[in-house]
């Protein structure tokens, strides 16, 4: 059965009388792989929302989220708040398979305006603290002898980097592999430029990818450490 097809069957068995569906991510996507798997999402008019459910059907790996109309608002205000909503972007940009009453037509709608929106700016004191978090990487880094500290210390930097790159370009942000297509939308070969900066560094050569970190730390006023303060919660 087909990813429609099959999305269909699921939604049928599991909540016959839900409101809408919608079949996101990659499986509706040229970016399609032989992994990938059934993310839908769906809307009932109450309980058991919400919740979500790994399984198998159909010959697929499935991923449901079931929400109501109030708890979908509720996780992606929750979402938008740290920029990057996965639930959105599965109404936004995936397949609405069926809408009984017009709440489907009315999420994706939401979920397109907020997409087009961009994310929240972020509070400079926020880019203090990730300006902060990189110097102390690249510190660490460029005195790193012990490989195995070299490829966390390396990858935690390209993460966070391109994060960042993503805050100054007004970008959402993505975790994982949407990490990487967000960052190539908004800055076109920087993640090649991460990547062979990343691989040198774990041969034992720093100098490339410190120098691919320093030049985003330039735009937001260059590393931090000397002066940084933060005041403690109780």
């Amino acid at each position: 059965m087909d990813a429609i097809g099959s999305a269909l069957a699921v939604v049928r068995e599991h909540h016959p009388d839900a409101r809408a569906a919608f079949l996101g991510g990659s499986v509706v996507t040229d970016r399609r792989t032989e992994m990938s798997d059934l993310d839908i999402v769906v809307v009932l008019h109450g309980a058991p929302a919400p919740y979500r459910m790994s399984f198998r059907a159909h010959g697929w790996p499935v991923e449901l989220f079931v929400h109501s109309e109030q708890s979908w608002h509720q996780f992606v205000e929750r979402e938008v708040r740290v920029r990057r909503s996965p639930l959105a972007w599965m109404c936004a940009d995936g397949v609405l398979l069926f809408d009984r009453d017009g709440v489907g037509a009315r999420l994706a709608a939401e979920s397109r305006k907020l997409a087009a929106a961009g994310p929240p700016p972020m509070a400079a004191e926020e880019i203090d603290d990730r300006r902060y978090a990189i110097t102390d990487l690249l510190d660490d880094l460029a005195a790193c002898a012990d490989p195995g500290e070299r490829l966390f210390v390396s990858m935690e930097l390209v993460r966070r980097t391109g994060e960042l790159v993503l805050v100054l370009t007004g970008s959402w942000n993505g975790g994982g592999k949407w990490l990487a297509r967000r960052l190539e939308d908004a800055a076109p070969g920087f993640t090649m430029r991460l990547h062979d900066g990343a691989r040198l560094a774990l041969e034992g050569q720093a100098e490339q990818l410190i120098s691919v970190v320093d030049e985003v730390l330039e735009r937001v006023g260059g590393r931090l450490w000397e002066g940084y303060k933060r005041g403690g919660t109780p």
